[in-house]
């Protein structure tokens, strides 16, 4: 269900419905049948591992979202949790955790996206209590991303809205809404920033992929009006280090990448 590679771009954590997240060293030597063994495993929740992603300059520690409403610092090294969050804790959340973001301004805090609707805010020296809960949705929060900036953050969620809030006031700055039709509406299934933060890439069950411009609140482009676009859901995106271009993968069995410059290739 998720997949995420370290800093440093030696090892690889994945994680899905055998609630373990698993390390895996790319250096390590493969077996007879060319795969790369499991150099770790981190085995705690009670729950599907719905994403994962390591704290930002680190390799040793990693954060994870389950099913059994918690996410969870883990030490790599150790393979042991450093910090349980939700849970037994009244702040915590009340259903499923679909995804974590860790502000990259500040990697002692991270947001947390969940089926209760709501997104929360979470201090890793502080794991008895989330900082802030912010609420709006109407539905799952499918997925959750830092802005640039790390005072700001984005949400995408089941009720077909993404929406932008501000960590310091707890705010809801913006919504983004697709223009209402006789369809059914689409759930936004992941999203992503521009390097700048100028644009939001959101991906919907029906294959669409709307990018927004995040301070006006309008859609620049779906790519899925554009020839060749996805014929199923888009399950996730994901955006090149510099910037220059975006991967969707979708239920279609295809992988596409959009360069900005005009390119575009099928996987």
């Amino acid at each position: 269900m998720t997949c995420a590679f370290s800093p440093n771009g030696q090892s690889v954590a994945c994680g899905g419905l055998d609630n373990v997240c698993s390390i895996f060293n790319l250096n390590s030597p493969t077996d007879k049948d060319g795969n790369l063994p499991v150099s770790k495993m981190l085995s705690g929740h009670k729950g599907y591992v719905s994403c994962c992603q390591y704290v930002p300059d680190e390799d040793t520690h990693l954060i994870t979202s389950s099913g059994d409403q918690t996410c969870v610092l883990w030490d790599v090294t150790t393979g042991l949790r450093t910090s349980v969050f939700g849970g037994e804790f009244l702040s915590g959340h009340t259903a499923d955790v679909l995804s974590v973001s860790i502000n990259g301004s500040n990697s002692r805090t991270f947001v947390s996206g969940s089926c209760d609707a709501t997104a929360r805010m979470w201090d890793t020296r502080v794991a008895s209590r989330a900082v802030r809960t912010f609420h709006g949705h109407e539905g799952d929060v499918n997925s959750v991303k830092f802005f640039p900036d790390g005072n700001r953050f984005g949400t995408g969620s089941e009720d077909g809205t993404c929406r932008l809030f501000d960590i310091r006031t707890g705010h809801q700055l913006q919504v983004y809404r697709q223009r209402q039709g006789d369809d059914e509406i689409a759930a936004v299934t992941s999203i992503a920033f521009s390097i700048s933060g100028r644009l939001l890439f959101a991906a919907y069950s029906n294959g669409d992929c709307i990018v927004w411009d995040t301070l006006l609140a309008e859609d620049v482009l779906d790519l899925g009006s554009l020839k060749d676009s996805h014929e199923g859901r888009i399950s996730c995106l994901g955006l090149s280090t510099d910037g220059s271009a975006l991967c969707t993968g979708s239920w279609d069995m295809n992988l596409k990448i959009w360069a900005f410059g005009g390119y575009r290739r099928v996987i």
